[in-house]
């Protein structure tokens, strides 16, 4: 134990070795850390019977490169702010569960983040309401931010950031449901992605959207993979998927289906507002898209233009149209009934093995710069994306 002590203190500077106002921040920084976080300074302990007992005061104590690690538990009204660099917020012991009870950071949700490489791993976040409608489980600021196995529950939006464009979000894993009502009737979006760099979302589960969007993205790249949109009997959502401003964005092997209350008839929207990147590129590839309103949807809006549009070997279920234009890219994109399903009344989707659906994929055709798109990987509920045992041998998110 004194071994690994010694080792863990030696990465840290000694305050003999910083110049004058630095010395002054770091010893005063450090007296802020209770005895035993100064012993481990690399990791914090939290929870309700550590000398650290709230995220809050672990926020203000942390600094870069720590891991923070919190005992399983309840933590009401425990907001915080987080800026500094390569934090590792992790649960132990189970879950983590941080309700808002009115609380708010900075007016904008239970927490805010706003340093590079910052990481959160098995928290719940419920209830964020704020003065000006906008409450937010996590809101991203700034900076770089991966999400695994956290969950957002009746938020005014679930998490949201800002415009940043060199601003970057992982999640993986994770969940979003029940959209809170926000006043005046405003949607509700379960995920909002601002104007940043990229946006990745894999094997995650959307659902119970409440007049906005189940996911919302408006980043120069938005990654979508292996994920469960489902808006499902009770919701409210607009469109499953949009990108508004367009951009480069990836819809790989997702299952993406609209309830019969969803209040916009279209699954996904490309563009809806501008065509503000300059790359201008929608590719849907293997995707198993629902149609559950009464009379039928859309399955795809996207605005006439200069962009390119690649769909392959997606399969289209209920009573949606599918409108295309002649410059698409648009292949072995099948509509097929229902009893093509192992068990399509409890959401099984996966296709019956004499579903006469074996073989009939393509192979997409490779991008510009050579890359060849293929599905490596299949949504498993909940909240997972498992790797394929080979290459897929039917249409759609699912193998058998």
């Amino acid at each position: 134990m004194g071994m690994e002590r010694a080792l863990i203190q030696s990465d840290l500077p000694s305050a003999a070795a910083l110049p004058g106002r630095r010395q002054l921040l770091w010893l005063g920084a450090a007296a802020l850390l209770p005895p035993s976080a100064r012993a481990q300074a690399q990791v914090l302990k939290v929870g309700p019977q550590r000398e650290l007992r709230s995220l809050a005061a672990a926020a203000r104590v942390a600094r870069d490169g720590m891991r923070i690690e919190v005992d399983a538990g309840d933590y009401p009204g425990d907001v915080a702010v987080w800026r500094q660099r390569g934090l590792q917020i992790v649960a132990v012991g189970g879950r983590v569960r941080v309700s808002a009870q009115g609380a708010h950071a900075e007016g904008k949700g239970i927490f805010v983040t706003g340093g590079e490489d910052i990481s959160i791993q098995g928290l719940d976040f419920s209830g964020a309401r704020v003065p000006d409608g906008n409450g937010a489980g996590i809101r991203l600021e700034r900076g770089s931010l991966l999400l695994r196995d956290c969950s957002f529950r009746d938020c005014e939006m679930g998490l949201l950031s800002s415009n940043d464009a060199t601003a970057r979000l992982s999640l993986e894993g994770c969940e979003f449901s029940h959209a809170a009502a926000r006043p005046g009737g405003r949607p509700a979006h379960l995920l909002y992605a601002g104007r940043i760099a990229q946006l990745r979302v894999q094997g995650c589960y959307f659902h119970q959207g409440r007049v906005g969007h189940l996911i919302k993205s408006r980043a120069a790249l938005s990654e979508i993979f292996y994920n469960r949109l489902t808006d499902e009997p009770g919701g409210r959502a607009s469109y499953e998927l949009e990108f508004p401003d367009g951009g480069q964005a990836w819809v790989l092997g997702n299952l993406i289906q609209q309830s019969a209350s969803s209040e916009n008839p279209h699954l996904i929207a490309y563009g809806a507002e501008s065509l503000l990147h300059p790359r201008r590129e929608l590719y849907l590839l293997h995707n198993t898209l629902v149609d559950n309103r009464p009379g039928g949807g859309r399955y795809l809006r996207v605005p006439a233009g200069q962009l390119r549009v690649q769909g392959y070997n997606n399969l289209l279920v209920g009573g949606g149209r599918m409108p295309t234009e002649s410059g698409w890219d648009w292949r072995n994109n099948l509509a097929v009934d229902w009893d093509v399903f192992e068990r399509a009344a409890r959401e099984d989707l996966r296709p019956r093995t004499a579903s006469g659906l074996q073989g009939r994929l393509i192979e997409p055709a490779p991008l510009p710069d050579g890359r060849q798109p293929r599905l490596t990987h299949q949504y498993v509920h909940p909240r997972q994306a498992l790797a394929l045992a080979g290459p897929p041998r039917y249409p759609g998110a699912f193998q058998p």
